[in-house]
């Protein structure tokens, strides 16, 4: 499934890395605390998270994910937005709590 699809059924709105919509999905984590999501999310994944700050652009990057979703209406913080833009990370919000999304995401056929 291609990270369009998701935004398109879902209320996600794009805020950094337009043009990474494209990304095959191949699964979803969710997870806050950095080191496990550097341990345990797979490639190509979606980041479901409450973090905005530039960190999570980093984490992304070394785990190869499809995306990162903020969720419960959280925003990255602008130095996140422009890291993500200049590297190309897809950066999703959501009003949805992570465990609701996680549920319309199974629901799509995603997890």
């Amino acid at each position: 499934m291609k990270l369009k699809e998701i935004i398109d059924k879902l209320p996600l709105k794009i805020v950094a890395g337009n043009e990474s919509v494209d990304h095959e999905i191949s699964g979803g984590y969710c997870g806050d605390l950095l080191s496990d999501v550097m341990a345990n999310a797979e490639k190509g994944a979606v980041w479901l998270t409450v973090q905005g700050h530039q960190n999570i652009v980093a984490v992304a990057l070394l785990r190869e994910l499809a995306a990162i979703i903020l969720v419960n209406g959280h925003q990255p913080d602008q130095e996140t937005v422009a890291k993500a833009d200049e590297e190309g990370i897809c950066v999703l919000t959501t009003p949805l709590t992570g465990y609701r999304l996680a549920g319309k995401l199974y629901e799509c056929g995603l997890i």
